[in-house]
């Protein structure tokens, strides 16, 4: 058991972590993605600052060797309609992702040999002589300066002059600072993110541990519990009020159920045997003094103890049944007839109140026991009548055995449902019985979904009804 709490805890631990993990490279994977976008939009915009500026130098109709294209070290080029390179920095050495690779301008043609009546420009913008163009293209390269070479990204703003035609513009902005704060925040992520998976885990570790240190005196209460076999000790109860509280609360419910159990079916037993020591030892005396003086053998006597040992056999075997929860049947039993069956042939029971067909889900045997049990018990305490009714209260089918005699005191009508219990003056009365009948009246009714209680009956003895459930519109349909 505790391998299986050092396994519940590193499972925990491994979920939690991987979860952390998961959280962390997603939020790490975001914040780098918005880093670079942030850093690649801030070069794009210095870049189309650069472009601007020289592009406008060049609407004012600045020459290409007046133009400011060395400022900061940045890469730049313009580019005429043709494609060919008419000014640079002079620094450059190499370029790349402008789709310009000249690094030299070509001496720049006479104003007349241009083509001053081209109105559009590579973007598709229709300009006017001294506008710059609205649509900036950006892309990606490489550049050599003074022997420095370095990622940029470019921007291309086309500018319209008066006698050189429309002009592209390319600057650079280096991308060494967006590269290093990228790189810069991967490492720390790739440096902090274990650091803190390693965090979270021993915390984890910790927190489930504590958390299952209760659980684990549950599992050694309960092991003490089994090798003493002790079930009047309970597991503790944490204070926390939690799902673990709650767990150590319905064990130690569930220890004083077996406790009671345990203690009824030792009881039961020791009852059982009690009841059976009797009727054996008379059997035997009797088959011992007959073995001696045939003349003597008591043949009656023999015989009522060996039926009531078969009744009291019968009687626990079907308390076993019950107790071992045998469902009863699901057939369809009219308690009428079974009433009008079960009082057939015996002298001052009457069935009254004939409503025709009661009808119920349930046992026949069972049910029928239940009816014999209940009007063995009025005879023995009847004076003179017991009366048998059977009806519909609802949808609940009531059936009702009432004697004459001295009536149940209100202070045993619960406990004369119990196994082997007998009152005094019943057990002065009986003839025979266990005190088990209405143990098993009042189990079988139970099982079959209803009840089984006892009143005053009208004529001043005991009054005892039994509730089942039926289908009562059912039943009128069947009919």
């Amino acid at each position: 058991m505790s391998r299986l709490f050092a396994s519940v805890r590193a499972r925990a631990t491994l979920a939690a972590t991987l979860v952390v993990a998961v959280a962390l490279v997603a939020a790490g994977t975001a914040v780098l993605l918005s880093l670079r976008s942030n850093l690649l939009g801030e070069a794009g915009t210095q870049a189309e600052r650069s472009a601007r500026e020289v592009a406008t130098e060049l609407a004012v109709g600045t020459r290409y060797a007046d133009l400011s294209l060395d400022v900061d070290d940045r890469p730049v080029q313009v580019v005429d309609d043709d494609g060919v390179l008419v000014a640079a920095s002079e620094d450059l050495e190499r370029i790349s992702g402008t789709g310009v690779d000249a690094v030299k301008p070509r001496p720049a043609a006479s104003p007349g040999g241009e083509d001053d009546d081209a109105d559009d420009d590579d973007s598709g913008e229709s300009l006017e002589p001294g506008e710059i163009g609205g649509r900036i293209t950006v892309s990606d390269g490489s550049a050599t300066v003074d022997g420095d070479t370095e990622d940029y990204r470019f921007a291309a703003v086309p500018v319209k002059t008066e006698d050189r035609g429309t002009l592209t513009v390319y600057a650079g902005a280096p991308l060494s600072a967006e590269h290093g704060a990228v790189n810069t925040a991967l490492t720390v992520m790739l440096i902090g993110f274990p650091l803190l998976l390693a965090v979270v885990a021993w915390v984890t570790w910790l927190v489930t541990r504590r958390a299952l240190r209760p659980v684990e005196g549950i599992r050694r209460e309960m092991a003490a519990i089994t090798a003493s076999e002790d079930l009047a000790r309970r597991v503790p109860v944490p204070g926390t009020h939690d799902e673990v509280a709650r767990l150590a609360t319905t064990t130690n419910e569930t220890l004083a159920a077996l406790e009671s159990s345990v203690e009824r079916q030792r009881g039961f037993v020791a009852d059982a045997s009690h009841e059976l020591r009797s009727p054996i030892a008379s059997l035997r005396t009797q088959l011992e003094v007959a073995a001696a003086h045939p003349e003597l053998l008591d043949l009656d006597g023999a015989v009522a103890d060996t039926v009531r040992l078969q009744r009291l056999a019968a009687d626990l075997l079907l308390l076993a049944r019950l107790d071992a929860g045998e469902r009863p049947a699901d057939a369809r039993v009219d308690l009428a007839a079974l009433a009008r069956e079960a009082a057939e042939g015996r002298a001052g029971v009457r069935v009254r109140g004939d409503e025709g067909v009661v009808s119920v889900a349930g046992s026949r045997g069972q049910l029928g026991r239940v009816l014999a049990n209940l009007l063995d018990n009025a005879e023995r305490h009847a004076r003179s009548v017991v009366e048998v009714s059977v009806r519909w209260d609802g949808d609940t089918a009531l059936v009702a055995v009432a004697d004459d005699g001295e009536g149940v005191p209100a202070a045993d009508r619960e406990r004369i449902f119990e196994r082997f219990v007998r009152l005094d003056d019943a057990r002065s009365r009986d003839d025979g019985g266990a005190g088990l009948g209405l143990a098993i009246a009042r189990d079988v009714a139970v099982r079959h979904g209803g009840t089984l209680t006892v009143h005053d009956a009208p004529a001043g003895g005991a009054l005892f009804e039994l509730r089942l459930p039926g289908d009562r519109a059912g039943t009128a349909r069947d009919m």
